[in-house]
């Protein structure tokens, strides 16, 4: 049954969140208003002489901006779901070696000539500058095929820009066609997809402020483009913290649509971590790949002494879902940066000179894996996003300590760390989302949750699956081998997914259809109250593509 109905009802479900509902607006805000169709919401909208701003097909909504007296009558109209609009920010000649594409092993398929050509990858972030080795690949040839600009609604074939840094460097680790310098094995690509093509999608400004309206209609232009230019894969280098559950976040709703559509969307993790359940919107969509960060511990030869990143958000999320999928690199990693743009002004002491600058974050983590992807499309031009993530997965190499056992958590880590190699070489293809159904996911027929459970010590595991215990706090911080050699018991049984189901038992906990019991005093929901509903949230309120970390 959807969710979408008078604002009393609305009302109704923000108590059962423990929302609070906001009181009518007295100066005109913006709101994302669903219905049944975008038709039927225009027409809403417009009845009460709102100022329609975006047009959000890809969730049958729009932005309008409303005053008190607006709100109060559009709020009793039938078949509407309100939801306040929200902010959101950003966070991160031949140049020096990057060595990430090393660290997993991209490098080896681009000596098999395996680089992304013909693949298009989607950058929503806050622009890209069209210089160095962003604009053409490694045969000198244009690639970047058009930007659009979600804050103000205007595609142009040339001409972005991007004030703030972050986007252009998240493109450059996707797919700079810049080389080192010669060493004994020759020039390497600083890039994992240096032959890959790109769509330019900003939606945040030059501060990194961009709003929930401004990202949807990011994402509806390239679900709506995604044919014409080959769209395979969109990285989405931004978090915020869940307000609602996974299926009622406007945000998520586009990017399952995404998803849905045949579009591999890769999310970060967030940098709010590393305690459990810190996982961000939209990577606690169940579908998606989301990515924590690791640190090379600046030995990029070495690998036993890598670690997990303090700074990465773990899971699982509040609806049991083990997040992240795996990690990839991402402590003090190399991208290109003009030293005007915002954050190589604010942050100097990192820039390198020569549009070189140094950033950690699962902003840049999303990047390297978001380019792996543009691999394996080359490679396998027919898969789709499930296979992508189970082959992702069934390649990720787990963190062991000297006994073999889990260095890490799969709460922190995942399957493990990314490996390019192995990814487009496995033929594990039936691992990722099962159980699930997006589609009835999509039109609230059935929503999903996953195996994960805190036990009465505040150890969350994995139900049905032994020895996955993490207490709550808990972070190694020595280095472990990534080791390809590990046995994950029953393979990915946590990437199932379960029917959630709408009633609980007592006051406490919820009833799988599996026969699996939430307890008393299990709650999940100790919190997450989401007590800032998306009724009551601040327009001020932020999102953060890659919230400002310390270098790892």
């Amino acid at each position: 049954m959807r969710f979408t109905a008078t604002f009393a009802v609305l009302a109704v479900i923000g108590f059962i969140f423990g929302m609070s509902q906001a009181p009518a607006p007295t100066t005109e805000s913006s709101y994302i208003v669903q219905g049944n169709s975008l038709e039927a919401v225009t027409e809403a909208v417009l009845a009460v002489d709102g100022d329609i701003t975006h047009e959000l097909g890809i969730i049958n909504a729009v932005a309008a901006s409303l005053t008190a007296d607006e709100f109060s009558r559009l709020s009793v109209i039938d078949g509407l779901t309100i939801t306040k609009d929200a902010s959101l920010e950003v966070a991160g000649t031949p140049q020096p070696d990057t060595f990430y594409p090393s660290l997993v092993e991209a490098d080896r398929l681009h000596g098999e000539g395996i680089t992304g050509q013909g693949v298009t990858v989607a950058v929503l972030d806050s622009g890209v500058w069209e210089g160095g080795w962003l604009a053409r690949d490694t045969n000198s040839n244009w690639r970047i095929l058009g930007h659009f600009d979600a804050l103000n609604n205007i595609f142009d074939q040339y001409g972005s820009q991007d004030e703030n840094g972050h986007g252009t460097h998240v493109s450059s680790i996707i797919l700079s066609s810049g080389k080192t310098k010669k060493t004994k094995s020759g020039k390497k690509s600083n890039g994992l997809a240096p032959n890959a093509q790109l769509i330019d999608v900003k939606a945040f400004d030059v501060d990194g402020n961009g709003s929930y309206a401004d990202v949807i209609r990011g994402i509806d232009w390239i679900v709506n483009n995604a044919a014409q230019y080959n769209i395979r894969v969109v990285n989405m280098s931004f978090s915020a913290p869940a307000q609602s559950h996974y299926w009622d976040d406007p945000i998520n709703q586009a990017v399952m649509q995404a998803w849905a559509a045949g579009i591999v969307v890769v999310a970060s993790a967030g940098n709010v971590g590393p305690d459990p359940m810190t996982i961000g919107v939209p990577g606690n969509v169940p579908y998606v790949i989301t990515v924590g960060a690791m640190s090379d511990n600046y030995t990029p030869g070495d690998n036993s002494d890598d670690v997990m990143a303090s700074f990465s958000s773990a899971g699982p999320t509040v609806e049991g879902f083990v997040k992240p999928e795996m990690v990839a690199p991402g402590g003090h990693v190399r991208g290109i940066m003009k030293d005007s743009h915002r954050l190589s002004v604010n942050y100097n002491q990192y820039y390198l000179g020569n549009n070189s600058f140094e950033m950690s974050g699962t902003s840049q983590s999303a990047a390297v894996v978001s380019g792996i992807v543009a691999l394996m499309f080359e490679a396998e031009p027919n898969l789709t996003p499930d296979q992508v993530k189970c082959k992702l997965m069934s390649a990720a190499q787990p963190a062991v300590d000297d006994n073999g056992q889990l260095a890490y958590s799969v709460f922190q880590q995942g399957a493990g760390m990314v490996n390019a190699y192995n990814a487009v070489h496995g033929s594990n293809y039936d691992c990722a989302n099962r159980g699930m159904d997006i589609n009835l996911d999509m039109t609230n027929q059935l929503h999903y949750g996953g195996r994960a459970n805190v036990d009465e010590n505040g150890n969350y595991y994995i139900m049905g699956l032994e020895g996955y215990l993490w207490t709550d706090g808990y972070l190694w911080t020595d280095g472990y081998l990534w080791t390809d050699g590990y046995l994950w018991t029953d393979g990915y049984l946590w990437t199932d997914g379960y029917l959630w189901t709408d009633g609980s038992v007592g006051s406490n906990g919820y009833l799988w259809t599996d026969g699996y019991l939430w307890t008393d005093g299990y709650l999940w929901t100790d919190g997450y109250l989401w007590t800032d509903g998306f009724v009551g949230t601040a327009a001020t309120e932020t999102m953060s593509i890659n919230t400002w970390v310390e270098q790892e």
